[in-house]
């Protein structure tokens, strides 16, 4: 079976969630789901939404996912030693160990950096929070992005992906070589200038196989193989239901608010304009003329009778009243859905307040932040580690050693948490039991250790440990102990005692000597 039969085939089971798809992607951001057939005469025409809650809540989302998952100040994952498989290890090689991890750390996340995986990834996510569903490649030139309606999967009954298949238009010309026998015609009869390839990816035990066909004809060198733990295939899901193989929306979970807010803002816009418009009515039997009212300047004086002359207005005030006081509630829980961060507007409220109301918004996702730390970092970081490993940019690492985990997404919310409590902790002794308390029974070297792990900070260097204090302080000792010998010395040699003009026994005695 080719794999344009395939595509075909699946298909049908995506035809639900890609027309949900469309209609969120036309209540928020319309050129994120497009057509797959190819418009004439340029780009369609795409609708815009008479609201704008909506594309501003799934850019704000998108972007806090983006840097809950991939942080520009730290990295995203920490490389550890599996102490259980390597036995314990001691204290200085431990420091080695944790040196060269933190510069293989440096090297990928300066990777990442330099190319445009973020860019790429803040796109998906977007993609993620209006349709559910992201298919992204990490291929040798970067990442890929497939839309919905750019590739169909099959998932068994465990939720495992078995079966994708992505469509996507490339020019002739690039394929010459496959394509030169075969040039399908459009209707009109003039040659197309893009044709379709379809890559077939299947799950072949424990690896994934895969290759490109154009015209049902396989492309020659397009053939690719991965593990499962490498695979470069990686399908981003935001909300997952038992049996089903593609996942759902925030804003499927929320079309119902965005529909209403969508049919109020256009009858208020319409009817503002509306009742903003002017229109002088004249009596039939007045004896003025509206062509000389019309042309009439301003001040100018005409004949005529006022009361024959009249406005028509729209006497809809309160039902514009009643629509906007909709509105706004509407706004207000699109903006809490979608994390779009609403203070308090007064004169006290603090940034302590802020700092609060934004974690809560967040610890709202960390269902999806867990989802997203298993369908999207762990296999990004491994297929990054497994690539670095090839092209020889890092060493090889012992799998069964060495441990990567992740430390951010619904982790770093988790680390916040910590922080927050053990502050509380800390606090709580001191007021109860008095500072005395916090300075006898508190270690200051594990809290330190405790506080940098919750900020995400790599205290490598940067603390003391306590016997390198316990060092500096003995040898600070030592030093004060030789300046008061050599005080004491000093006192000694000048005391009238050590003074042969001054004390004649000792005169005595050293005339002995002589």
């Amino acid at each position: 079976m080719t794999a344009k039969s395939r595509y075909d085939f699946l298909s049908s089971y995506r035809s639900e969630y890609l027309d949900q798809a469309d209609i969120c992607a036309r209540l928020t951001l319309p050129y994120l789901i497009r057509d797959e057939e190819s418009h004439k005469g340029g780009v369609r025409d795409l609708k815009t939404p008479w609201q704008s809650v909506g594309a501003k809540g799934v850019v704000t989302l998108a972007s806090k996912l983006m840097l809950a998952l991939l942080p520009a100040q730290t990295s995203f994952f920490k490389l550890q030693v599996d102490e259980s498989q390597l036995g314990q290890v001691p204290p200085e090689v431990h420091t080695e160990l944790d040196l060269s991890f933190a510069k293989i750390e440096r090297t990928i996340m300066d990777a990442i950096a330099a190319s445009d995986d973020r860019v790429v990834i803040h796109q998906a996510l977007k993609h993620l929070v209006v349709s559910g569903n992201a298919l992204v490649f990490m291929g040798k030139d970067g990442l890929k992005l497939f839309p919905l309606n750019r590739f169909v999967i099959d998932r068994d009954g465990n939720g495992n992906v078995i079966e994708i298949v992505t469509k996507e238009k490339i020019a002739k010309k690039l394929l010459a070589d496959v394509v030169k026998d075969y040039s399908p015609m459009t209707d009109d009869g003039e040659d197309q200038d893009d044709c379709d390839v379809y890559t077939h990816v299947t799950r072949d035990n424990n690896r994934f196989i895969w290759h490109q066909e154009v015209f049902d004809k396989i492309i020659p060198g397009s053939q690719g193989k991965a593990p499962l733990t490498t695979n470069p295939w990686i399908h981003m899901r935001f909300n997952t239901v038992d049996g089903e193989a593609y996942g759902r929306g925030r804003v499927e979970e929320f079309v119902g608010d965005l529909k209403s807010l969508e049919a109020l803002s256009q009858a208020l816009v319409e009817g503002s304009a509306a009742a903003a418009k002017v229109v002088f009515v004249v009596s039939p039997s007045s004896t003025t003329k509206p062509q000389t009212l019309a042309n009439a300047g301003n001040g100018a004086i005409v004949q005529g009778r006022p009361d024959d002359i009249g406005v028509v207005q729209v006497g809809k005030t309160a039902d514009f009243a009643t629509a906007y006081n909709m509105v706004q509630q509407l706004e207000r829980r699109l903006s809490e859905a979608f994390l779009i961060l609403t203070v308090r507007q007064s004169e006290r409220t603090t940034a302590e307040e802020v700092r609060m109301t934004q974690m809560e918004l967040e610890q709202q996702l960390g269902g999806l932040f867990s989802l997203l730390t298993v369908e999207f970092l762990v296999p990004y970081l491994n297929r990054k580690l497994s690539v670095f490993q090839k092209t020889g940019q890092i060493p090889r690492l012992p799998t069964k050693v060495v441990k990567p985990t992740i430390v951010a997404g619904v982790n770093a919310l988790g680390r916040g948490q910590d922080r927050e409590a053990l502050g509380q902790f800390l606090t709580t002794i001191s007021q109860t039991m008095g500072p005395e308390a916090t300075q006898q029974y508190i270690n200051p070297e594990e809290v330190i250790k405790r506080l940098a792990a919750a900020q995400g900070i790599d205290i490598l260097n940067l603390v003391r440990s306590m016997q390198e204090i316990q060092g500096e302080q003995q040898a600070m000792q030592e030093q004060q102990m030789a300046v008061e010998g050599a005080k004491i010395d000093a006192q000694m040699a000048s005391a009238p005692i050590n003074d042969p003009s001054k004390n004649p026994q000792l005169a005595e005695e050293l005339s002995g000597q002589g």
